[in-house]
């Protein structure tokens, strides 16, 4: 997952990273196969997260079509291509679920400045509002689990999250699998 060269990132443990074996005498192997069990734990409760989040924006609403909004939000307005590429999924897709935003008047089209042929994507103000009140409420309740965390620890974490999602972009920006490195990474970004 990493370069041994590059070394942990900032603020990270002395012992954070080895080449082959691990604190214990685990080997790599077992290391990774741990970070894998995490990682889907992991992915599998934000999946639950999501579908509850996706709820309480609308009771019909499937989980792709929140975490659409949360990149809209995020980018403003976008073209439809652009937004399939930023999730990393195919375009049919997300247009049947821009379809179904438009349809509960959560997101309006209108022509993309740039080139009138096109058509951006945007929140309407009652998606603005309803993505506000839903973000609110879901930073509210990461405050409350993670809030007694030293700071020097969450940063460490957010550091190692981006480093995780920097590998993991190189898919969906197609990249191939050789271009894998501890190249840089982006930090201090905040969840969506």
């Amino acid at each position: 997952m990493s370069n041994p060269a590059d070394g942990p990132p900032a603020g990270a443990p002395a012992d954070a990273v080895a080449p082959d074996t691990v604190s214990g005498g685990d080997t790599l192997d077992e290391t990774l196969n741990t970070v894998e069990h995490q990682i889907s734990l992991f992915w599998r409760r934000s999946r639950s997260i999501s579908q509850q989040l996706s709820r309480q924006v609308h009771p019909d609403m499937e989980p792709s079509a929140y975490g659409l909004l949360a990149v809209i939000r995020r980018e403003g307005p976008i073209r439809l291509t652009d937004l399939a590429q930023n999730i990393g999924v195919g375009k049919p897709s997300v247009s049947r679920q821009i379809a179904f935003l438009e349809g509960i008047g959560l997101v309006s089209k209108e022509a993309d400045p740039l080139d009138g042929r096109a058509q951006s994507i945007r929140l309407t103000e009652k998606g603005e509002e309803r993505m506000h009140q839903v973000q609110d409420a879901r930073r509210q309740d990461f405050r409350e689990r993670l809030g007694e965390w030293p700071v020097e620890e969450l940063q460490t974490l957010a550091d190692y999250m981006a480093k995780l999602n920097a590998v993991f972009d190189l898919d969906v920006l197609g990249k191939e699998p050789g271009a894998r490195g501890g190249g840089p990474y982006r930090t201090g970004t905040t969840a969506t």
